[in-house]
């Protein structure tokens, strides 16, 4: 069972930008797998290796279409603009508007180090953008203004409806 506990605001590694995983080694693959089951267990779509404190350009993701693991993921295309409700295991009971692109096309590493160019569109391409803003040190609170920041502070809520990233 993985032992890994999903950091949350305001630990500092939720504010640095991940290290590049130079080689595919069987470290990262169970690293890779840890995170799924993590994520599972706490019902989330999605977590990067820094939400459970590891400096490493790793995410896992499940919108219900099957496990992606994504290395060193970069998205070199984006499409289109929607504004949704979104979650975040790391930052509990707080949901935030955010704007992303509505398709994107990434780039990311597999398991055994090939290169894999995926489009995602809907809730599979926000998560995509969800995760990379977490290896890149960026929450979900980042999207806010500084007047709803300050209103956050006062009273969080988690919608029933977002989905927690």
């Amino acid at each position: 069972m993985a032992d890994l506990k999903i950091r949350k605001i305001p630990d500092s590694i939720l504010r640095k930008k991940a290290a590049k995983v130079d080689k595919v080694s069987d470290k990262e693959k169970k690293v890779l797998a840890d995170m799924a089951e993590t994520m599972y267990l706490n019902q989330g779509v999605g977590l990067a290796a820094v939400q459970v404190g590891i400096d490493r350009q790793l995410a896992v993701i499940d919108v219900g279409d099957g496990l992606i693991k994504l290395i060193n993921p970069v998205i070199v295309k984006k499409d289109g603009q929607e504004t949704q409700e979104e979650g975040c295991l790391s930052v509990p009971e707080v949901t935030v508007k955010v704007k992303r692109a509505k398709t994107v096309h990434v780039n990311f590493l597999n398991e055994e180090g090939e290169v894999i160019q995926l489009r995602a569109e809907g809730l599979l391409a926000r998560a995509i953008q969800h995760e990379i803003d977490h290896l890149s040190g960026v929450l979900i609170v980042d999207h806010l203004n500084p007047i709803q920041k300050l209103l956050l502070k006062k009273k969080p809520t988690l919608s029933k409806t977002a989905k927690r990233i």
